[in-house]
């Protein structure tokens, strides 16, 4: 028996994991990498058609995205999920073909144009797409599957989004038995619509991801309601737009529910009846998918709400838009709106469009409701960028930057730990993953030092023996290519976006008395004098 790390090791996003054991080959998810990665990941150890089963934690793509792709290069086993994620995953994955596909046609368009622009094939079709998600075996939660003789799963509610599982693996070979449990993300208590996370009792090891392994949410609960209810009321009296740049599937959908009840309660007087437009055919798609699973994945106060016959992610005024007839048609409406909008970092969809509208006016807001990845135009744009680039043309940016604060899906370091500790039986080992790098080796510290874990964060080509439990071999890690050049431009953006907001407080500094302009300037200029140095 053999678990081998392959991705979202010290990193964020790509998450995969391999297993050999019964004489089978699995992989426990197959994700994108999305953002900067600054390691490189290693190949699987076996060919695609190699590969027996795939056991998918759930539908986000950082987790499910490459499944399309194993297909492609011969995979033809099955994909086990719950029954959630594999409705997720319907549309997820034809959505991330679509994208691909589009931007492949729009560069090869463009190297038509210009010969030293390369021709780019799409790492997947539709095709390959479709193929993936018919290889996926629906689950229910708490279900004992019998995959094979010698492997035998259970999904769990983990309560990061609808379908979200953690997975209890049991392994046998040669009378040897041993339990795995990989956490897959982890949910944040108390979100709106999905139950809390579930725990498990025992395992003898732990694969858990770290993505908030640095960093507490806030004691007191945001007043998410509220919050939102201010920055719609602000941006509508100045007669502009709300863009919410949202991931179609989870965040959609808990704005919607939020927007629900600020029109119910009247929480906007500045316009009241304000128009709501959801504008991606996969968070349309993702919101259907959420009424159809509702019974098995809703938590109890939105089971209260359809007992009452409210559904609580739809109101009047909200149109949800498919078509790109009906995309443009958004933005040559003047009256003010909410505009919710996929994808989520600003890197792709539709939201590209409403930000080229938005971003360069002043009356309008962009409202952040999720973690924005270090390297896309979201990011950029929280970190004060002044200007960013659209479809190659340079948009100012003046509109209103917000974000929702404490809004999150994933548990902070507390409830990693509250999840970890949960175990009735102490795994002989917990493995760290899926957080940045130095965060993956401070909590796997944090298990050990202060909680008595035997813990430790692999690489990328760690490998280990279930059996005897010792790490065969150690991952090393290979920075990607012109990493140090990636990392100082990342470093000199936030130097220049920390001058641009200088600049600003500068811009607004004129009313203040003679005596704080003067104290000001000797401060900048005592700065100024120990940096030119």
């Amino acid at each position: 028996m053999k678990l081998m790390f392959i991705g979202a090791d010290h990193e964020v996003t790509g998450s995969c994991h391999y297993i050999e054991a019964a004489g089978k080959h699995i992989l426990v998810d197959y994700g994108m990498e999305q953002g900067k990665n600054y390691f490189e990941n290693v190949p699987l150890p076996v060919s695609a058609p190699e590969i027996d089963y795939v056991f998918l934690t759930h539908a986000h793509v950082d987790h499910s995205g490459n499944l399309p792709l194993l297909y492609s290069k011969g995979f033809r086993g099955k994909i086990f999920a719950t029954e959630a994620t594999a409705d997720l995953c319907s549309i997820m994955l034809r959505d991330c073909a679509h994208i691909q596909m589009q931007e492949a046609e729009w560069r090869n368009r463009k190297g038509k144009r210009n010969k030293e622009i390369a021709m780019l094939e799409p790492a997947y079709t539709m095709e390959d797409a479709e193929n993936a998600i018919r290889c996926i075996v629906p689950c229910s939660y708490g279900q004992e599957v019998e995959v094979c003789e010698g492997i035998k799963i259970r999904f769990t509610d983990i309560g990061h989004l609808l379908g979200s599982s953690s997975i209890e693996v049991w392994l046998q070979e040669k009378n040897v038995s041993k339990k795995l449990v990989f956490s897959g993300d982890i949910g944040n208590k108390d979100q709106p619509l999905i139950k809390d996370p579930q725990y498990t009792d025992e395992a003898d090891y732990v694969i858990m991801e770290s993505t908030y392994g640095d960093r507490l949410h806030a004691e007191e609960k945001s007043d998410y309601v509220a919050d939102l209810a201010k920055i719609l009321d602000r941006t509508f009296a100045r007669g502009g737009n709300v863009v919410i740049p949202s991931f179609a599937v989870g965040r959609t959908q808990e704005i919607l529910y939020f927007i629900r009840i600020i029109k119910k309660e009247g929480l906007v007087s500045s316009f009241p009846n304000f128009p709501v437009f959801v504008d991606s055919p996969l968070a349309v798609e993702a919101t259907e998918v959420f009424q159809k699973n509702q019974f098995d994945c809703y938590d109890e106060e939105a089971l209260e709400l359809i007992k009452k016959r409210i559904n609580p992610i739809t109101f009047p005024g909200l149109t949800l838009s498919i078509t790109t007839e009906e995309s443009r048609a958004i933005n040559e409406d003047p009256e003010p709106k909410v505009i919710i909008s996929a994808a989520g970092m600003c890197d792709a969809g539709r939201i590209r469009h409403h930000l080229k509208h938005n971003l360069w006016r002043p009356e309008s807001t962009i409202l952040f409701v999720g973690y924005q990845s270090v390297g896309t135009t979201g990011r950029a744009i929280v970190d004060g960028a002044e200007q960013v680039k659209l479809f190659g043309e340079t948009i100012d940016v003046a509109a209103e930057i917000t974000k929702l604060v404490g809004l999150s899906g994933h548990a902070d370091k507390n409830g990693l730990i509250e999840w970890v500790e949960a175990f009735k039986r102490r795994p002989k080992k917990v493995f760290v993953v899926h957080g940045e790098d130095s965060v993956c080796s401070s909590f796997a510290r944090c298990l050990s030092e202060e909680h008595g874990f035997d813990a430790y964060a692999p690489y990328s080509g760690t490998e280990f023996d279930i059996i005897s439990g010792q790490i065969l071999k150690e991952g090393i890690p290979v920075p990607v290519k012109k990493k140090e050049s990636t990392i100082v431009s990342d470093v000199y953006a936030r130097l220049k976006a920390a001058g641009a907001r200088l600049m600003g407080i500068i811009a607004k500094s004129e009313g203040i008395s003679n005596k704080d302009k003067a104290k000001f300037a000797d401060q900048i200029n005592s700065l100024c004098d120990k940096w030119s140095r």
